[in-house]
């Protein structure tokens, strides 16, 4: 049976966590609280990114814990104003010091094709990347990744590449299975993480779930975070409540039968949808 200790293995043999904890929409106060809670709850990967505001309370929390940092996997992002090779190699620096850490598990560029780059996405994409391989090759990175990729967006960031993207961070949930990219993914040994893996709270409201969570005796929320697994993705479930962030933890004392798994997939636009990355207004 799965636990929030268990991993998947990257690519290039670092292991993650299979469940994440997320901080997005969570102030610095909120983020060192919650951090903490979920440090207690069991959770030992956590993810924060520079455009969330919120990297000093994160690392504020994971002092706090009193936990080695080895014990801990940690994730941010690249920010959608700092793509370039030298806004790059800042922006970097800029999360290590917030974070108060020598290095970062997994970083990742947030946004492929930002309002501020568009023009020039794919030349950006590949500066950014030569600086985050830099830091690998420097000890102040583990893994490299992505976050909104689609397909041509890989193929073009591939052109470049030394170092292959490990993971790709997307929304999935069962109102967007987001089948093509994750397709993409796993043919090429990329990782799947759920960003919004409870559809930012839409999926309460879908009368299926209520009946399935109920033959489970789990809550709606437990549910889906268990289908996001028996998918093999990854789930970054997040909370600022500290009763939802052990609930959304138990998740490892159960199995959804596979009838159930299709209902779930069938699910498709009854709780919002990804945004198109190359049309987004930031």
């Amino acid at each position: 049976m799965l636990s929030l200790t268990d991993t998947y293995t990257l690519k290039n043999g670092v292991k993650i966590p299979v469940v994440g904890f997320g901080t997005w929409q969570s102030s610095d106060e909120e983020a060192e609280k919650s951090v903490l809670w979920a440090l207690e709850a069991g959770y030992r990967h956590i993810d924060t990114a520079a455009a969330y505001k919120n990297e000093t309370g994160v690392g504020r929390g994971i002092k706090k814990s009193g936990l080695n940092r080895e014990e801990i996997f940690i994730t941010t992002k690249l920010s959608n104003q700092e793509h370039g090779y030298e806004e790059t190699k800042q922006a970097i620096q800029d999360s290590l010091n917030k974070l108060d850490t020598d290095y970062i598990d997994l970083y990742i560029i947030h946004w492929p094709n930002p309002i501020k780059y568009r023009d020039n996405w794919k030349e950006a994409n590949a500066e950014s990347w030569r600086a985050m391989e830099e830091a690998v090759e420097a000890g102040k990175i583990r893994a490299i990744g992505v976050s909104n990729f689609h397909p041509h967006h890989l193929e073009a960031l591939a052109e470049t590449a030394k170092i292959e993207p490990t993971l790709n961070q997307i929304l999935l949930n069962p109102s967007d299975m987001q089948t093509e990219v994750v397709k993409y993914n796993q043919a090429h040994d990329i990782v799947s993480e759920a960003y919004s893996p409870l559809g930012t709270g839409k999926i309460f409201d879908v009368e299926e779930l209520k009946e399935l969570a109920a033959k489970y005796n789990k809550s709606i929320a437990q549910l889906v975070l268990r289908w996001s697994l028996q998918h093999g993705f990854l789930p970054l479930p997040k909370s600022v409540h500290e009763e939802r962030v052990h609930e959304n933890a138990d998740i490892f004392d159960f199995e959804i039968e596979e009838e159930d798994m299709k209902k779930i997939d069938s699910l498709k636009g009854r709780a919002g949808s990804a945004q198109d990355p190359d049309q987004a207004s930031f």
